[in-house]
């Protein structure tokens, strides 16, 4: 249960300890210059994504990533980037063993070869990585999941239930003892699976998710910066994910996803797939859980489930949210490029002091 003080918090104030984002992609160069700080101006922890040009594959590759994080930040700025690797099918035990066991990995990332952003290194057949996984399980070190079969016969609308059945189920059987997270879920699916598993799975859940439906993508016209992947699903499957982010359940917490592409790459041909939260994320979140009526449960939701269970303590200092006018911007500049944050355009009511 939440640790909250309630008497701290008023009808226009709401404190939360510090919380951490479970799943951000940072980019790298000059973007990560520009998006590193919108993370850890809120979130003391975040896991990075690993699918870099080239991916992210050695413990070397990681340290280095991680450097360039923290020198990206403002000077003082309070923030543990947690590397991941990226599996790949020729990846070995070893080095998996070595980063984690010295600090530099904190999880492994499973993408299936093709899946999303960055991809085309992923694994092709879960069955050729049997021999990491049981590393992985005999020293502990979790497994973060892109939860969705690519298969050209399954429709993309039904990729996570499909992943959920032919692939996820039977590696719960076969590693008893493998913590897994499923990512940025987005079906009812996901969520009657995860409450169904055993207490080594978890699930992450965006704050796009938790707004968006697929009617979104259309409304006026093809909305690129609607289109993330997963892909945003009915309407039935948001009011789901809206359920089990607001339950109170240990096994969902919070999980961005937030992954910037320059505003040209986004309105193009290419479609990117991905949806920039970072700069609103907390905010957005508050929006939700206020709309649901659940504002005391979201402190645990965002600052308590995901280090419980990756066995990491709970942040001491706080965050607070003040209830104001708070109105997006259609862009944010960078240098030499152009991003569109989550809620363009729009007016959120709380503003992070």
């Amino acid at each position: 249960m939440s640790n909250a003080t309630p008497s701290r918090n008023t009808e226009d104030t709401l404190v939360l300890r510090r919380p951490d984002d479970w799943h951000v992609h940072l980019r790298d160069g000059s973007m990560l210059e520009l998006v590193a700080d919108l993370t850890a101006r809120q979130f003391a922890r975040a896991i990075v994504m690993p699918n870099l040009t080239p991916p992210v594959t050695t413990v070397a590759a990681a340290a280095a990533y991680r450097e360039r994080i923290l020198a990206a930040l403002p000077p003082g700025r309070d923030f543990t980037p947690l590397m991941t690797a990226y599996l790949t099918d020729s990846i070995a035990a070893d080095e998996i063993a070595s980063g984690f066991e010295s600090g530099v990995f904190t999880a492994c990332k499973l993408y299936p070869a093709n899946a999303t952003t960055n991809s085309a290194h992923g694994v092709t057949d879960v069955r050729n990585l049997h021999g990491v996984l049981e590393r992985m399980q005999a020293i502990g070190m979790p497994l973060l999941v892109h939860g969705e079969v690519t298969t050209p016969e399954v429709d993309i609308f039904d990729r996570e239930a499909v992943f959920i059945e032919r692939v996820l189920a039977p590696l719960l059987e076969d590693f008893p003892g493998l913590k897994v997270v499923l990512e940025h879920i987005t079906t009812r699916d996901a969520v009657a699976f995860v409450e169904a598993g055993p207490d080594r799975l978890a699930a992450t859940i965006t704050a796009h998710h938790l707004r968006l439906d697929r009617n979104d993508l259309f409304v006026g016209g093809l909305r690129p910066h609607a289109y993330c992947l997963p892909v945003v699903k009915r309407r039935q499957h948001k009011e789901a994910l809206r359920a089990a982010a607001a339950s109170g359940n240990p096994k969902f917490f919070l999980g961005t996803d937030t992954a910037p592409h320059q505003r040209q790459d986004k309105e193009s041909a290419c479609g990117c797939a991905g949806i920039f939260s970072a700069p609103f994320a907390i905010e957005s979140y508050a929006e939700t859980f206020e709309e649901l009526g659940a504002l005391d449960r979201l402190e645990a939701f965002a600052s308590e489930f995901g280090p419980r269970f990756y066995g990491l303590p709970l942040n001491e200092g706080t965050i607070t949210l003040r209830r104001e006018h708070n109105p997006v911007p259609d862009s944010i500049q960078g240098d030499g490029f152009t991003l569109v944050p989550f809620h363009a355009g729009e007016s959120l009511s709380w503003r992070l002091d």
